[in-house]
């Protein structure tokens, strides 16, 4: 591009001034069509546990559950997470590919009553283990390769109660290869993977682990998770999962890592996702709560700079007060 241009035949402010100019020149657009909203779905009826350090987010027991996703689905949007918090939990995550799982029952319910809900089952074992690690352990550490065999029958498990998209969060070295062919096997050819490809070991996710009980109880997931500092390795592991199967790519979390995001869509053409991570939305809402910031205007901003640095999709827990915003702004 030539900017040799100089003032004052050159005048960017000139698209500034009118509004109706601002709209036709506006570079990113937000929509509804763009997000999905994660859920934590709980045992028990009419349970409503609202997540203290996310504000305005509740663990919801499944008939709560529905009765929200059909507000969701009322506002525009039409695709939820879903995370589970189970009754019990055992030594290597087993109980999450059970037929009757939480996030099973939660599937089914979902379907019966708005079957036009797209329904993105998370599969990882954090929250279903004693330990709080992502797989069974061997000689202190998460065993890669048992995890993978689990991950594939909780895959399958969630894709036969009617989940429309799997969404491997746990990190491990072949898990999209293992989930893929399972998957195929069992008839389920056409449900579409999205993989958490770039997922940082962060300090943005405690919010999350309070709400799915999901805190490693010794050590931390440096060992599986990525380290915030590298860029390169996450093309790497990215590439690697496009390459097993992967239908959709994602960055977790976002705000830190919109670099990752940008080189992402830059180097892979294909579908990116970005997740906004409960840490990043609990401080906006902390921030607003003691009338630092304008919740709504900082929302919009994080939002649009995601989707400006190439990220096809937006998994955030500000979905319905985006959805809220575009809707009123008609």
């Amino acid at each position: 591009m030539n900017y040799k241009a100089s003032f004052p035949q050159t005048r960017l402010r000139r698209l500034r001034y009118n509004g109706v100019v601002r709209n036709m020149v506006n570079e990113t657009s937000v929509s509804v069509d763009n997000l999905i909203m994660p859920l934590f779905v709980c045992p028990g009826t009419n349970v409503n546990n609202p997540i203290k350090s996310m504000p305005g987010n509740s663990q919801l027991s499944v008939d709560n559950l529905v009765k929200e996703c059909h507000e969701i689905y009322s506002l525009g949007v039409k695709s939820v997470l879903l995370f589970g918090i189970p009754e019990h939990k055992d030594d290597d995550g087993s109980v999450a590919c059970e037929h009757n799982g939480i996030v099973q029952q939660a599937i089914r319910a979902i379907k019966k009553e708005l079957p036009e809900m797209f329904i993105v089952a998370d599969v990882c074992n954090c929250e279903y283990t004693v330990h709080g690690h992502c797989g069974p352990i061997v000689d202190g550490d998460v065993d890669n390769d048992l995890t993978l065999v689990i991950l594939a029958k909780q895959s399958v498990s969630l894709a036969q109660a009617g989940a429309d998209m799997i969404a491997p969060s746990d990190m491990m070295d072949g898990r999209i290869s293992a989930i893929r062919k399972a998957l195929d096997a069992n008839g389920f050819l056409k449900i579409p993977i999205m993989s958490y490809a770039a997922k940082y070991a962060s300090g943005f996710y405690g919010p999350f682990r309070d709400a799915a009980d999901s805190a490693p109880k010794f050590g931390n997931r440096a060992s599986y998770q990525m380290n915030p500092a590298n860029s390169d390795e996450a093309m790497r592991e990215i590439a690697l999962d496009i390459e097993e199967g992967a239908d959709i790519v994602m960055v977790k979390p976002a705000m830190s890592y919109l670099d990752i995001i940008y080189r992402t869509k830059q180097e892979f053409r294909m579908p990116v996702a970005a997740y906004n991570v409960s840490g990043e939305f609990s401080m906006v809402k902390a921030a607003a709560a003691n009338d630092w910031i304008d919740e709504t205007r900082v929302m919009m901003e994080i939002i649009t700079s995601i989707k400006r640095a190439g990220a096809d999709i937006i998994i955030t827990y500000f979905a319905k007060d985006i959805a809220k915003f575009l809707r009123d702004k008609k």
